[in-house]
């Protein structure tokens, strides 16, 4: 990915530059032409729209080029039915690449030479195919992450590899190298795992310290974390004086006798040993040839959010294994990714909502998507799809998050969303107050309240005058990059039996809603009135006055204005911004007119999105931002 891009030609003279060690491809031309080659000598399953008529780096499924789309920088193919050999003088001429990831795919042969050897190459995710014959020692000295396992490499791990000192993660796991373990003194090695492979000897003392899963499986390896040295033979040849009867009368019978007891038991035991590895590799794989589809699994939510694989005994319990890898992809989608592969995924869990669980699922180094298991749908599949195709079809916006696959069976519902790396407005608000945190500024707030105005109304005038979102709340307001407010879960509402989630949303829902269950366009205007009073105050939705008597938030700000003590309303984050007084109270008139109780006294979303509008036309017009009035206020220059 760009992240990875380093920036060594910049501080190092031109006449050592790695790029020039080997002959130089120079334009995207070439890059395309070796993708085309490599993509017409190797078999796929799935179509790639790979086509010279359309852009490659926009275009093309699993290519990502460089920002000013000149070069191709990484390449994602992970579980697309690739098989057959892998051809030299193709991938290997994009003499550029930082990420090959070709992972689960059904790949042989003898890797090139020329892949690994790509000077620019920083990661390489081969895992999961049926490589063999030996890694080529020619690596390229940027590698930081190499995984090649679940195949069948043989022959020694290649010396070379202490020679990577940028290398982080490296797993060769489940193949069968043989020979010793390298000295590897690597100081940003983080990750090792060379369990179930053929080596021998003992464990460098620069790798003990990593745990005894990265070396199990390899029955004659000793050392620390394994078994000690000093208690295995250090030869695999049988000692001469346990057959010493055959070789010279010289002992004793019971001598003999006592020794060959001592070889009969070490060799069964050995030998026990030998059956029991081989029965446990036999069970692996038979298990991997069900692909996994009977046993598929969710990361507990009690977690915390470690990560974890997402495969569990009730997670996907319901993925029925004739339709496990329909997952279904929106148009424009270019995640090139199935069921499988989002089941065996790292997740972490982000937290339950009313309308299921989400995890955080990291695929590879470049996609990471937001995985929501729906709970209490009890829709036909035809009708499910439906709202689906709505779904897709009105959340086109730039402040709706992308809805961009799903996957329905019987007794599994699954939803694939954006990843929205910079969290939600709930966590923005009230994440580690009262600790060491940047506040979220007055600017970003109303930035952020109006993205997400713009992402309601457009729902509610694109949909028609019954389309809803139904569950407006500061934790499905998400944030971009650029701190811009994106409205997620909508289209849900349809889907989920009110009974089942009736305490959905506390403290957002309009009045007229608790009492009817029906929800209109302006009990969405009113949960909005929430998240921005939420936003202006920095308390939660629904607050404790003392005596267990709880208070929502509309009706509190109401008893502050009444009293005349405005000013007590606002943040006292808020506080500390100069100027600002003006339209802090007129988006409090705002969010005080969308909470009304009476429905038809509310504004629709178009006009809360033209009075907020004005308010932030006012701010950029007649005062500095509130950047710019916290750095006049400190006697530090600004950097």
């Amino acid at each position: 990915m760009s992240g990875f891009v380093g920036v060594i030609n910049n501080v190092v003279p031109s006449k050592f530059r790695i790029s020039q060690l080997r002959p130089t491809i120079a334009d995207l031309d070439s890059d395309r032409r070796a993708l085309l080659d490599f993509a017409d000598a190797v078999p796929h399953l799935r179509k790639l729209n790979w086509d010279t008529n359309v852009p490659i780096c926009s275009s093309w499924v699993g290519i990502i080029c460089n920002k000013d789309g000149t070069r191709v920088h990484e390449i994602h193919l992970p579980g697309i039915g690739l098989y057959g050999s892998f051809p030299a003088k193709t991938i290997g001429k994009v003499d550029d690449l930082r990420v090959l990831s070709l992972r689960s795919n059904h790949l042989n042969g003898s890797l090139p030479s020329d892949v690994l050897s790509i000077p620019s190459l920083q990661s390489i995710y081969l895992q999961h195919n049926n490589f063999s014959g030996v890694v080529p020692p020619s690596l390229s000295p940027r590698l930081s992450v190499v995984d090649l396992s679940f195949n069948s490499f043989t022959g020694v791990i290649p010396s070379t590899v202490k020679n990577l000192r940028r290398l982080s993660t490296l797993n060769l796991q489940f193949n069968s190298f043989s020979g010793g373990v390298p000295y590897l003194d690597l100081p940003r090695l983080k990750s090792l795992n060379l369990s179930h492979n053929l080596l021998n000897g003992s464990i460098p003392y620069s790798l003990q310290k990593f745990p005894i899963s990265s070396f199990i499986g390899n029955s004659r390896l000793c050392g620390s974390p394994l078994t000690s040295c000093s208690t295995i033979s250090p030869s695999p040849s049988p000692s001469i004086d346990n057959f010493s009867p055959t070789i010279s009368g010289r002992h004793n019978a019971s001598h003999s006798k006592k020794l060959n007891s001592g070889a009969i038991i070490a060799i069964v035991t050995g030998g026990c040993s030998i059956l029991l590895l081989l029965i446990l590799v036999i069970l692996f794989f038979c298990r991997k040839k069900k692909d996994s589809g009977i046993s598929v699994t969710k990361a507990k939510a009690s977690s915390g959010g470690k990560n974890e694989n997402l495969k569990s005994e009730d997670f996907g319990s319901g993925v029925q294994g004739a339709e496990k890898n329909k997952l279904v992809f929106f148009e424009g989608c270019s995640y090139s990714f199935d069921l499988e592969d989002l089941l065996r995924a790292s997740a972490e869990v982000l937290g339950k909502g009313s309308y299921g669980t989400a995890y955080k699922a990291v695929l590879d180094e470049a996609t990471v998507v937001v995985v929501k298991r729906l709970r209490e749908v009890e829709v036909a599949k035809k009708e499910f799809e439906q709202h689906m195709e709505i779904a897709d079809r009105i959340g086109r916006h730039p402040n709706i998050v992308t809805l961009r696959a799903y996957y329905y069976s019987k007794d599994e519902k699954l939803l694939v969303w954006e990843y929205m790396p910079a969290g939600s407005l709930t966590a923005a608000l009230h994440g580690n107050r009262g600790t060491e945190r940047t506040p979220l500024d007055w600017d970003s707030r109303l930035k952020i309240s109006l993205g997400a105005a713009k992402g309601i109304a457009y729902i509610h005038s694109e949909g028609g005058a019954k389309s809803t979102h139904g569950n407006i709340k500061s934790s499905n307001i998400l944030l971009n990059g650029d701190l811009d407010g994106c409205v997620s879960d909508f289209g849900l509402s349809p889907l989920v039996n009110y009974y089942a989630i009736k305490h959905r949303g506390a403290g957002y829902r309009a009045p007229e809603v608790i009492e009817t269950r029906k929800i209109t366009q302006k009990s969405d205007v009113y949960s909005f009135g929430v998240v921005l009073l939420e936003m202006l105050t920095g308390k939660s939705p629904i607050q404790s006055s003392g005596y267990n008597d709880v208070v929502d938030l509309p009706r509190w700000v109401r008893s502050v204005v009444r009293e005349e003590w405005t000013a007590e309303v606002f943040d006292v984050e808020l506080t500390k911004y100069p100027n600002i007084e003006e339209e802090l109270v007129q988006m409090l008139q705002i969010a005080l007119s969308c909470v009304a109780k009476v429905p038809d006294m509310r504004p629709n979303m178009d006009d809360v999105v033209r009075m907020i509008e004005e308010i932030r036309q006012s701010e950029l017009e007649n005062r500095p931002s509130s950047e710019d009035n916290m750095s006049k206020e400190s006697n530090v220059p600004t950097p």
